[in-house]
């Protein structure tokens, strides 16, 4: 993997994770990312429509709520959610519904508005609250905002969201725990269709790019699954290639002590082995303040 830095493209990342989220009842779904409400750059982060039976519930608990027209706002981190940008969406949903090409084409009564965070929106939730709004925690994470919303309106906070049944939302943050990327890791083994390979990949490219340690760790604990082997194959190869010369150097420290306990000069054991005398200098620098008692790896540490 790249050591550049690089900008994390988490919204990508949140509709691929919807999309797993969804996929029981994507027969019924069309997923519209980045959906222009004017000519101008006036984007929704995500639209989900119902194609046919909107009155059927989605099985997902993120998903009871939708009806017919779902508008979706994803806040990645460091991104506030704060109650001007809670109203902006409501108006981009209000927007959308009067965009229908006939009058009320698109009934209020079959547009939705979730929200999601990693984080609690402490403040956002205590200004509702003073405005009149009901807050109620429907499901681990899920909150329905009730009162004068034009629409259903949740808040979906995938830090608390039940663990197994949405691990591809909890790990899109910059502090995953190990549990959520191991149990990732596990639940898409079993997903192989090519629309589902290619959302696992766009989840993993962010997660892993912010989470790289974790993944490091798990990758050394476990078996990778291929999606996490391609994604780190940079890594691996630098991390062999560590290896490799770590090898090569001990290799030669232990060379350095057997010429040097048999009493060869620096200037001879750099001809015997071929190698630079600066090099074998410092071997015997350091070497000569362990003696008798020579510890290979202690000397390689201190090179």
């Amino acid at each position: 993997m790249s050591g550049k830095t690089e900008k994390l493209q988490w919204h990508p990342a949140f509709c691929a994770a919807t999309e797993l989220e969804l996929r029981q009842d994507l027969d019924v779904l069309e997923l519209i990312p980045e959906y222009n409400l004017s000519k101008k750059p006036l984007q929704i982060d995500l639209v989900i429509i119902k194609k046919m039976d909107w009155k059927r519930t989605l099985q997902n608990e993120i998903g009871h709520i939708m009806r017919g027209h779902n508008i979706l706002e994803y806040k990645g981190p460091g991104d506030e959610l704060t109650i001007d940008s809670f109203f902006k969406v409501i108006g981009y949903a209000s927007l959308y519904k009067a965009q229908g090409i006939a009058v009320n084409k698109i009934p209020a009564s079959e547009v939705t508005v979730s929200f999601f965070r990693n984080a609690y929106p402490k403040a956002l939730f205590l200004e509702l609250k003073k405005e009149g709004y009901i807050l109620k925690k429907m499901y681990p994470g899920i909150y329905y905002v009730r009162g004068k919303v034009p629409f259903p309106v949740q808040v979906v906070v995938t830090s608390q969201l039940e663990r197994k049944a949405h691990c591809s939302l909890r790990v899109l943050t910059t502090q995953v725990e190990m549990q959520d990327a191991e149990l990732f890791l596990e639940q898409i083994h079993y997903l192989e269709s090519k629309n589902e390979r290619s959302n696992i990949d766009s989840v993993l490219q962010v997660s892993v790019n912010a989470n790289k340690q974790v993944y490091s760790l798990l990758r050394r604990q476990n078996e990778m699954c291929e999606a996490l082997r391609e994604l780190m194959k940079d890594e691996i190869e630098k991390e062999l290639e560590n290896k490799l010369e770590q090898g090569e150097k001990l290799q030669l420290i232990r060379q350095v002590i057997k010429k040097l306990q048999k009493g060869n000069s620096v200037e001879e054991t750099s001809d015997m082995l071929e190698e630079e005398p600066e090099n074998i200098r410092k071997i015997y620098e350091i070497a000569a303040t362990m003696a008798p008692d020579y510890d290979v790896e202690k000397i390689y540490q201190k090179l």
